[in-house]
């Protein structure tokens, strides 16, 4: 065991400890006991009021607005009153909101949720039908929005029984849609914190997110009030641990004197938007700068004129981050200490890009899902440095397992399904107890991704199931595959996955964005992995384009998109 392994193990043995900061407890979760800090707030009423500590600091921005903390909470309490006396709001309502990350989400979601109330963010970025359907699925009985999702949605709302609140504008005369503005004007003006009009039990229901999968049929995840609780808590033990094992990097950080403020590009609407982002923001009294939408060059803009010190991305994010011209210069990211990855098993370039051009940043990269409210496990600073391959040791509040097929565990070093089971899984997919049966077994959730887990304890993500290719008996993981690939010098993005064969089964296709067109052959490509992996995993097939790669909002490719596309040619 290396010494930032020891470091990490006997870190995490100190802040559980009786007494600790993180001190581990048992709870009564759906009839099992769970393991759970002890000291994490217990609902999300509670969770949200202590942002009030921090008063006239700033909190929010987005293009030329600036929100403090005094105000961000006015604005709460008094869309809480008008919720609560107005428009019927009690424990328990479900409201949607969907818009582009602004701080009138912000305002939307923490009203809600201080009632006692359960927010069901969708994705913004869906069409019609897709916004429509999680609507009707979630029986939302008010829906904050902008004025570009009204006009998806609008003609539906009085079939599903919805009203809507528009936060960017003044409804048409005679409209049945509300204003955000004239419910803040229409409030008392000192109303009180907002509050919940009955008692909130740590099991009731507290949020619904949406899957953010790479498929077109997102599931709505219920989580209770513990559950979310428990994981923004966990967020606090990450930054923690990542102290106790990199001290001298954490050092560096500190003595740079910049006030802490994160770019938040990730949709709110995301698990790790939300939860690492706007809730771990609100907590901790840190500025949250919005961008409505992922520009590499607009967001190194930002980066300089906010003195941006945490950026958090989906790994094609980073790597356009990266490759934006100036992103090197001091003036431009000298402020720039901390880099997060959605998601793991990182693309080797990704690793060398960051590990090379930010050797003092506190890079870090974490494994969780919707599901398990992003919690699972995680590893920055120099142990990401040690293993930056892996996607950490697993959370004290969580348990792993890797499960063969037939659901027996299977011992460290060999691959099979990760299982995770704990105090932050969700209660069920909403109104989908099909589904909900196929994911959870004795308490445990079925991830769907293939992994293992060292002699040390660290957790590594292979492949999702779905992309593990079958050539001839041989199991190849996809992304294995499209690190290969992203290390050529021509490459800008790739994609691969398994196309029916009738002599192997399947065989191996990819699909590869290239910088700059006619200056690399899919020949080339295909003996540039023939020089670095086994002979059987070379593409048999390589598609070559120079348009981006279809990416949902969290920044995971849309494989199905692509299969439609190239496997039906």
């Amino acid at each position: 065991m290396s010494h930032i392994t020891e470091l990490l193990v006997q870190g995490q043995a100190r802040l559980t400890a009786p007494g600790a900061p993180f001190e581990l407890e048992q709870a009564r979760v759906r009839g099992r006991d769970v393991v759970a800090y002890r000291h994490a707030a217990r609902t999300l009423p509670e969770f949200l009021a202590a942002g009030r500590a921090h008063g006239d600091k700033p909190f929010m921005v987005y293009e030329d607005q600036r929100w403090s903390f005094a105000r961000f909470y006015a604005a709460v309490d008094a869309l809480a009153w008008q919720l609560r006396e107005n428009l019927g709001v009690r424990p328990g309502t479900r409201v949607a909101i969907a818009m582009r990350n602004r701080p009138e989400w912000a305002v939307a979601f923490v009203a809600v949720a201080a009632l006692g109330a359960v927010p069901a963010p969708v994705n913004s970025y869906g069409l019609r039908d897709e916004l429509v359907g999680a609507l009707g699925l979630v029986d939302a009985e008010l829906l904050f929005c902008d004025q570009d999702r009204l006009a998806r949605v609008e003609g539906d709302l009085a079939r599903l029984g919805c009203r809507a609140v528009l936060v960017d504008g003044e409804p048409g005369p005679g409209s049945a849609v509300l204003s955000l503005r004239a419910l803040l004007d229409g409030a008392p003006a000192d109303v009180g914190p907002a509050a919940p009009a009955a008692a909130v039990s740590p099991d009731d229901d507290a949020l619904i997110l949406f899957t953010s999968g790479s498929n077109c049929h997102a599931k709505g995840v219920l989580s209770s009030q513990r559950a979310v609780c428990q994981a923004l808590f966990n967020i606090d033990y990450i930054g923690a641990l990542a102290a106790q094992s990199s001290p001298e990097l954490i050092a560096g950080l500190m003595a740079r004197g910049v006030a802490p403020a994160a770019l938040t590009v990730v949709p709110l609407f995301h698990v790790s938007g939300l939860h690492a982002q706007l809730l771990a923001g609100l907590r901790h009294g840190r500025r949250v700068v919005f961008m409505p939408r992922w520009d590499p060059a607009a967001a190194l803009k930002l980066i300089a004129a906010e003195r941006i010190t945490q950026f958090n991305g989906a790994p094609s994010m980073v790597m356009q981050l990266l490759a934006e011209p100036g992103f090197d210069e001091p003036a431009s990211t000298g402020t720039l200490a901390g880099i997060g990855f959605g998601g793991a098993g990182l693309p080797q370039r990704v690793i060398d890009d960051v590990l090379g051009k930010r050797p003092d940043c506190m890079a870090g990269v974490g494994f969780g899902l919707t599901e398990t409210n992003g919690v699972g496990a995680g590893v920055s600073g120099d142990a990401f440095r040690l293993r930056p391959n892996s996607a950490g040791m697993v959370s004290p509040i969580v348990e792993l397992r890797i499960s063969d097929f037939d659901g027996s565990e299977l011992p460290p070093g060999e691959q099979g399904e990760i299982w995770l089971r704990g105090v932050t899984v969700m209660n069920e997919y909403w109104r989908n107890p099909q589904g909900t049966a196929q994911a959870m077994h004795d308490g445990w959730f079925r991830t769907g991704d293939i992994g293992y887990v060292d002699q040390d304890g660290y957790l590594f993500v292979v492949d999702r199931i779905k992309d593990v290719i079958n050539r001839n008996g041989e199991k190849i993981a996809a992304a294995e595959i499209e690190s290969c690939l992203l290390q050529h010098a021509m490459v800008r993005d790739a994609a691969v996955f398994a196309r029916p064969d009738p002599d192997t089964g399947e065989s191996v296709v990819a699909v590869v964005v290239a910088r700059d067109e006619g200056l690399v052959t899919a020949a080339q490509l295909q003996a540039h992995v023939r020089a670095h992996l086994a002979a059987y995993k070379v593409p048999a097939q390589i598609h070559l384009r120079t348009e981006p790669l279809p990416r949902n909002p969290a920044g995971k490719l849309l494989k199905p998109v692509l299969k439609e596309q190239y496997l039906s040619a």
